[in-house]
């Protein structure tokens, strides 16, 4: 439980020097790694000390290290089949500014989107304003554009890149108080912007999104809407309205979307997932009665929908995630990639088949 006040700085000055000492030169001590139960535990308190405390953040530009954006698109690399996202660390990106005729405070415009075990601090840095080939010279890389390279990187990077783009989106967006129409400005870790002439503090925001597995027993219910890919299936999935619950939510998107009553749903796990901006995955089971199993399609939401075999989907899960031809010349229908939390809810079905007795 954090001090009166919420601020966890009431802790005693020794203890705050130590978890900052070990924080900056990246040396895991032991004891007090116990004494704060965990690496975890001591990193968290370093990025929300950055976070609330701007003369902080401002001294971990110095040590921290940059994923650069040009448009929201960010900048990899490739070796081979092999993609990543470099980590620039402060000083090349000090140097490039001066190169460019570009005052070092532009740095003050990153957003932090976490640190490494060694509490090595990462930001987010959009150049756009800069030429988009001078940078990616200078960095040897190109920037990509965000939806391929969500689905080109490892799950680690995935999850920093995703942050980093949530944020330098949302701030685009919100320069301005709703209340007043006066700017807001940041602070250094981009946690939340302050409109000063009202004193309204603005936080990044997630919509929560369901998404669903709907089965009958033996079989599972895939959609396509016609925005997606040709040949690809996927879950039932819709925003929470306002006031509803999860539970609420799941029920009448499947009646709404397929025509179909749950009698029973359960949580199977959650994804932030940066498309198109920033929402809150959040995925379920449910379950159907087998004889009251007959679709309703409402064509204005989805293009097709239809109830799937075990067997076509560990065929589906074994197939590229792109367009393919069957052997009989029809499009063979294919599953979203692992990336996206759509296959773990089909994985996990499969899973569960295999094993009855356990919601897995």
């Amino acid at each position: 439980m954090l001090p009166a006040g919420g601020n966890w700085w009431g802790l005693e000055n020794t203890h705050r020097m130590a978890i900052f000492l070990v924080c900056r030169t990246g040396y895991r001590s032991t004891s007090l790694c116990c004494r704060f139960n965990s690496n975890y535990v001591m990193r968290m308190r370093y990025m929300f000390e950055l976070k609330e405390n701007d003369n902080a953040c401002q001294q971990a530009y110095n040590s921290g290290a940059f994923f650069l954006f040009h448009n929201l698109s960010p900048l990899l690399r490739q070796k081979e089949k092999r993609f990543w996202a470099p980590k620039i660390n402060a000083a090349e990106i000090k140097k490039f500014l001066v190169e460019v005729k570009q005052d070092e405070q532009r740095m003050e415009d990153s957003m932090l989107v976490g640190c490494s075990d060694e509490c090595t601090p990462y930001f987010a840095l959009d150049l756009g304003w800069l030429d988009k080939a001078s940078v990616e010279s200078k960095f040897n890389g190109s920037f990509t554009d965000f939806r391929k390279a969500f689905f080109q990187l490892e799950e680690e990077e995935i999850s920093l890149i995703s942050t980093a783009k949530a944020l330098l989106h949302w701030h685009d967006n919100h320069k301005y108080c709703s209340q007043t129409g006066m700017p807001t400005m940041k602070n250094l870790a981009g946690s939340k912007r302050v409109c000063d002439h009202s004193g309204t503090i603005y936080y990044p925001q997630m919509s929560p999104v369901v998404i669903t597995l709907v089965s009958d027993g033996s079989r599972c219910l895939l959609a396509r809407q016609a925005s997606f890919p040709k040949g690809m299936y996927s879950a039932l999935s819709g925003f929470c309205d306002v006031g509803e619950t999860l539970e609420e939510t799941v029920r009448r998107e499947v009646a709404e979307e397929v025509g179909l009553e749950v009698t029973s749903l359960w949580y199977s796990a959650s994804q932030h997932w940066p498309f198109p901006h920033s929402t809150l995955m959040i995925a379920c089971h449910a379950q159907v009665p087998p004889q009251q199993s007959e679709i309703s399609i409402n064509e204005q939401e989805l293009e097709a929908a239809r109830w799937f075999s075990r067997e076509e989907l560990v065929e589906a899960l074994g197939r590229e995630a792109r367009p393919s031809k069957a052997t009989d010349n029809s499009l063979a229908f294919w599953v979203p990639p692992k990336q996206a939390i759509a296959h773990h809810l089909i994985q996990e079905w499969i899973k569960q088949q295999d094993s009855p007795s356990c919601h897995c």
